[in-house]
């Protein structure tokens, strides 16, 4: 039976809340809970709106900040690159397309232990390999997650605009009606 995801409660003050554990938490514990393979769910205090990929994002950024981040670089410019295309339908496959192929490359290049998860964890190359099997589902795990949130991102973001076309086009012939 699938645990109930982790609720965490973001307040005003930008604290977050383990409303599930009952204590404060911040963005490295959200970090290691999600790389635990947690589930979780971010949500505003005040109007209780999703706010989960706004702070994966935000630990992705933090992350990505950091001299030592081991996060792929070309990822990073794919998400750019797809965040300015035109079509939602087409986003969406391109980042599925960008999260495979580095899926599928990361694979093909990874030894018994992932090189991801010596520097996280610290392991040694001799560790065996049900521990790098199970790491590595673990990461693809993680990756599908993400490529969800992209998706669900991309979705949102994609009605926002129509809808502020949408406004914007009504606007001026509210205006014309009003002048005759």
């Amino acid at each position: 039976m699938p645990r109930k995801p982790v609720i965490i409660k973001k307040y005003e003050n930008r604290r977050l809340y383990d409303a599930t554990n009952s204590r404060y938490v911040n963005l490295d514990e959200i970090a290691r809970m999600i790389r635990e393979g947690r589930e979780l769910r971010v949500l505003d205090a005040a109007t209780s709106e999703d706010l989960t990929r706004l702070v994966l994002t935000q630990i992705i950024v933090d992350d990505a900040k950091e001299p030592d981040s081991t996060f792929p670089l070309d990822v990073l410019r794919q998400m750019v690159v797809a965040s300015g295309r035109a079509t939602q339908e087409n986003t969406l496959k391109y980042m599925k397309a960008v999260v495979d192929m580095y899926q599928n490359a990361y694979r093909a290049f990874t030894p018994v232990v992932s090189p991801f998860e010596f520097m996280r964890t610290g392991s040694s190359p001799g560790a065996p390999a049900s521990e790098a099997e199970s790491a590595s589902t673990s990461h693809e795990q993680e990756l599908r997650q993400r490529v969800e949130e992209l998706e669900a991102l991309v979705r949102k973001m994609a009605s926002e605009k129509a809808r502020a076309k949408k406004n914007k086009s009504a606007k001026p012939l509210r205006e014309s009606r009003g002048k005759s």
